[in-house]
C-alpha cells in the first residue's frame, strides 16, 4: 500500500527516502493536477463550444486576465518545486566531516563494466571486485551513516540504488561524496544508470542492509582474508 501511495517508493528506506519521499509524491501530484486542468481545457470547448450554425464565431484578440494567469501559475508551480528541491538537495548532499569518527567510510569504484567496494575501516587490501558475470555485495550496517566517495576508472558511470532514491554521477578524475543511512534490513538491487558501453546492462550490484554486528562480523572476514 506504501509503494502505492508512494510511487512506486516506500517513506523509511532510506534517510534519502525521507528527505525526498515528499517532494516525489507533491511532484506527482502537481503534474497530475495540470494534466487533469488542461484535458479540461481541451475537451470542454470541443464538447461545449462545437459549432451550432453557420454564424461567424465572435473573434478576441486578446485575454489579458486569462494570459496573467498561464503566465503567472506555471511560474509559481515551478518556484516552488524549485524551492523544495535544493532543501532537499542540500539535505541529500550534506556529508559529515572527515574527523566524525561515528560514520564509515566506503569508496565505490565503477570501471567497464563492474563495481569495486572498499571499506575503509577493512583496509585498502580488501577491494571487493565484481564482474558482469558476478556481481558484487556492497554490506551496510542498519541505521549507521555511511560517507561514500564515488569514483571511476574510466568513463562516467552512474551508482544507482533505486529503492533507497539515489543517484550519482562516478566520474573519472574526480571524487563525488554522498552519505546516507540505509533504515530497513534486507537485499536491495544497485545498478549503473548511464549508459557506459555496450555491456551497461550488466553493470549490476546488490546492497545488503545487516544488523551493525553482522557489518563488523563481515568487516572482520574481510581483514583476515587479506591477511590469510
Amino acid at each position: 500500500m506504501e509503494e502505492l501511495t508512494g510511487i512506486g517508493f516506500n517513506e523509511n528506506t532510506s534517510s534519502v527516502n525521507q528527505t525526498t519521499f515528499g517532494l516525489w509524491q507533491g511532484a506527482w501530484l502537481a503534474a497530475a493536477v495540470v494534466g487533469a486542468f488542461t484535458m479540461i481545457l481541451i475537451l470542454w470547448p470541443a464538447i461545449f463550444h462545437r459549432k451550432k450554425d453557420e454564424k461567424f464565431p465572435q473573434q478576441f484578440q486578446y485575454n489579458i486576465p486569462a494570459e496573467i494567469a498561464y503566465t503567472v501559475i506555471p511560474f509559481v508551480i515551478i518556484a516552488v518545486l524549485f524551492g523544495y528541491t535544493a532543501k532537499a538537495q542540500n539535505e541529500i548532499t550534506s556529508v559529515s566531516p572527515a574527523s566524525a569518527t561515528e560514520v564509515h567510510d566506503v569508496t565505490v569504484n565503477a570501471f567497464q563494466w563492474s563495481w569495486q567496494f572498499t571499506y575503509k575501516e577493512a583496509g585498502p587490501n580488501t577491494t571487493v571486485t565484481g564482474s558482469p558475470a558476478q556481481p558484487p555485495t556492497l554490506y551496510l550496517p542498519q541505521g549507521q551513516p555511511v560517507r561514500f566517495k564515488i569514483t571511476a576508472s574510466d568513463v562516467v558511470h552512474g551508482f544507482w540504488i533505486p529503492a533507497f532514491m539515489i543517484q550519482i554521477q562516478n566520474i573519472p578524475g574526480f571524487e563525488n561524496e554522498i552519505e546516507f543511512t540505509a533504515n530497513e534490513l534486507g537485499t536491495f538491487p544497485g545498478r549503473c544508470n548511464i549508459l557506459c558501453g555496450r555491456q551497461h546492462s550488466q553493470m549490476l550490484f546488490d546492497v545488503k542492509v545487516v544488523t551493525p554486528a553482522e557489518y563488523d562480523a563481515y568487516i572482520q572476514s574481510l581483514k583476515a582474508g587479506a591477511t590469510s
